[in-house]
């Protein structure tokens, strides 16, 4: 059941790629109050972006910068949806989440997975992005942002365009999450089609965990608390799956996380009412 310093490092280093992943789930969930889900198509669209263009000679890092960008993009379809044409916040997320799949698989060249070599450590590059949002998150611009989640009418009534602002966290939280994406896929040096499911739960899970970790409302325990919520879980996970006592398998995962979000939400729930 003891984890081994090499297996500490590897969830630290799955943490903080992951970390981006939870500060996108956070910028929709939290931030904004709106539950998106093309988490997973984002998260598979930057990993399949990096891994084509790393395949092709492009540097690491400029690789991550167009996952970023098409991140972006599919985030602004996903907003354009809700607020231009009145579709709900789900169904315009699954319905983005859904085509990205199709497009994704024209990015791998038609093909479900692709192995490639990358020899950067480039999940660093978390930190420096963390900062910067941040700075984003703590500057007037963030607080029109979270206005908008905290009470729309207000935020209405203050002058801020609550249109153009959600679209502008949709696209902020996707390009995070699609960053994740490339980011894993450079740690792996592989990509696959399908890598994007339960993405998002793994983001709400380290965003739950964070929150009770740094249960602080200023910015930076907010970035903060979603990377060390990351690392937190993939400790969980790691300690789960060699218990002896408990019998888990890898196969077990999604279970195992689905059991972790439940037990901190309910946790959660009774010291609200208490």
């Amino acid at each position: 059941m003891i984890i081994s310093p090499q297996e500490l490092l590897t969830c630290f280093e799955i943490g903080i790629i992951f970390g981006s992943v939870a500060v996108g789930v956070y910028l929709t969930f939290r931030t904004i109050n709106f539950a998106d889900l093309t988490c997973d198509g984002s998260f598979v669209l930057g990993a399949a972006v990096s891994a084509v263009l790393i395949k092709n000679g492009v540097d690491p890092y400029l690789s991550l910068f167009c996952s970023v960008l098409l991140g972006g993009v599919a985030g602004l379809l996903t907003g354009i949806l809700n607020v231009k044409f009145g579709i709900t916040d789900l169904l315009s997320g699954i319905i983005v989440a859904f085509m990205l799949y199709s497009v994704n698989l024209r990015v791998m060249g038609n093909s479900p997975n692709i192995t490639f070599v990358s020899s950067e450590n480039t999940f660093l590059i978390t930190f420096p992005l963390a900062l910067c949002l941040i700075c984003l998150l703590s500057s007037g611009f963030g607080l029109k942002l979270r206005a908008i989640g905290y009470n729309k009418q207000f935020a209405l009534t203050v002058g801020t365009n609550v249109e153009l602002m959600t679209i502008i966290g949709l696209m902020l939280s996707n390009a995070m999450i699609s960053l994740g994406g490339g980011l894993f896929s450079q740690y792996q040096g592989f990509c696959d089609v399908s890598q994007g499911v339960g993405a998002l739960v793994t983001g709400l899970a380290s965003v739950v965990i964070g929150e009770k970790v740094l249960p602080f409302k200023k910015e930076p325990f907010i970035v903060l608390s979603c990377i060390a919520g990351s690392i937190l879980y993939r400790v969980f996970i790691n300690i789960a799956l060699h218990s002896d006592l408990l019998a888990i398998r890898t196969q077990d995962f999604n279970l195992i996380t689905g059991v972790i979000i439940i037990l901190i939400m309910i946790k959660r729930k009774k010291a609200l009412y208490a």
